[in-house]
């Protein structure tokens, strides 16, 4: 009985995947529900699972096909063996012995008896005075050298190219020696050496490698013109001293950890930041829909997390309604469901508002790009200790630049800028959005 492996339903407005990852090869056995391939759309990878137990026959797809959704990607043989084909009978084995007698006995036919063609074309080179591989057997047919002149310096004597490149600088040498003039001076004109034919030896030290783009790649490129060509992209910028936070943090993080099996990072103070200003300035959590505005009465926080294969930003939903702690739990979640691939496009669909950190990953000042149809994007950046000014004296506080991207078509300077100072007011002073003020 065999049952056939389909495509799996794609998320809406999606037409066609590309099979990436086959994890059993033809003739393995599967067991039933267990994972056998990854298709990536241009959203997320999903998962293609064994419909039965048996073994895997009749692959159709390849990795890097194009797949649609219900097209038969292999088939599930449960009356087959691992080796792909159905047990075979004792006469088929007995056969089977006999040819594999037959043909040991030819010595003719035995590959052990048989030498390796580069072998072969070294022990009927002329005089065998030089063992020549093919690459350099070309360089001396086309200088038209002895191979008898050549001292080899390889391995069992063998000629390298290097041996006759200098060869030839030596016969070069001796020419020019030839054409000097009797008072000394040489003959105008330059010196070249013999280039070599561009062959894999010679082109290994400037390698190159051309791959497809994955649909995820493509898509976030295709998405970041888009925002770039029909949004008017504007960044304002603040400093904030994160002190404050860092010494909650420290405070705390113990015993929030042991009471809510998270640890407490910066992200969940940034969210609630965030979301009390957007609560303030209700037009940043706004969209564009042709001319008109469409205000959004939930706060819908996307985080971007980097994959292998490229940005993600899974969504919070309902942000204002998250504690600190249910923050921390939901991203370390789609940080791992991310990097496995696992995320759906219910993570990962809609959202009013972004944060991207680049700090965590060195970054110190950046300008970060809007994530359509949202209308503005938070950027983090690295943490400095620098020399600010408090109370007329010089302290050193660890300090991070903010960056607010926005769509300067809905939002107007006045409000991004005050919106970024209610961010940087409330990181500065955490217990504000503790109280609710």
């Amino acid at each position: 009985m065999s049952a056939e492996i389909p495509v799996p339903p794609f998320p809406e407005s999606v037409e066609e995947g590309t099979l990436t990852t086959w994890h059993k090869q033809p003739g393995e056995q599967v067991a039933r529900d267990e994972k056998v391939a990854d298709i990536e759309t241009d959203k997320i990878v999903l998962e293609v699972s064994a419909p039965s137990a048996g073994v895997l026959t009749d692959v159709r797809c390849k990795e890097g096909d194009s797949v649609r959704p219900g097209q038969v990607l292999a088939v599930i043989d449960a009356d087959a063996t691992p080796s792909g084909k159905p047990a075979a009978s004792k006469a088929d084995e007995k056969g089977k012995e006999a040819q594999a007698f037959s043909t040991e006995a030819d010595p003719e036919t035995d590959p052990k008896n048989q030498q390796p063609e580069e072998e072969q074309t070294e022990a009927t080179d002329s005089g065998g005075s030089a063992k020549l591989s093919p690459a350099v057997r070309r360089l001396v047919e086309e200088h038209g050298i002895d191979p008898a002149a050549l001292h080899g310096t390889g391995r069992d004597g063998r000629v390298t190219k290097a041996d006759v490149l200098s060869y030839l600088e030596q016969q070069e040498a001796g020419t020019d020696a030839d054409q000097t003039h009797a008072d000394g001076a040489a003959e105008p004109g330059p010196k070249s050496l013999p280039v070599a034919p561009m062959d894999e030896e010679l082109t290994a030290s400037r390698p190159e490698k051309r791959v497809a783009m994955t649909r995820i790649r493509a898509r976030i490129a295709e998405r970041l013109v888009e925002a770039q060509q029909t949004a008017a992209i504007l960044t304002t910028f603040n400093e904030v001293n994160m002190k404050p936070v860092m010494d909650l943090r420290a405070q705390y993080k113990k015993e929030f950890e042991a009471t809510h099996g998270v640890k407490l990072g910066f992200m969940s103070f940034f969210v609630k930041a965030v979301v009390n200003a957007l609560k303030a300035y209700p037009v940043v959590n706004a969209t564009l829909d042709g001319k008109d505005i469409i205000y959004h009465g939930y706060y819908d926080v996307g985080v971007a997390v980097s994959t292998d294969r490229g940005l993600v930003v899974p969504i919070l939903r309902n942000a204002d309604q998250l504690s600190y702690a249910q923050i921390e739990q939901k991203i370390v979640e789609f940080a791992s469901r991310a990097r496995e691939g696992k995320l759906t496009m219910e993570d990962l669909t809609g959202g009013t508002f972004s944060i991207t950190n680049g700090g965590v990953f060195g970054s110190l000042l950046s300008t970060p790009i809007l994530n359509p149809p949202q209308s503005a994007i938070l950027g983090m950046h690295k943490i400095e200790e620098k020399p600010v000014a408090e109370n007329g004296a010089v302290v050193i506080r660890p300090m991070m630049y903010l960056a607010l991207s926005y769509d300067h078509r809905l939002i107007d300077g006045r409000e991004a800028v005050q919106f970024l100072v209610q961010v940087k007011r409330d990181l500065e002073h955490p217990g504000r959005a503790l109280l609710g003020i």
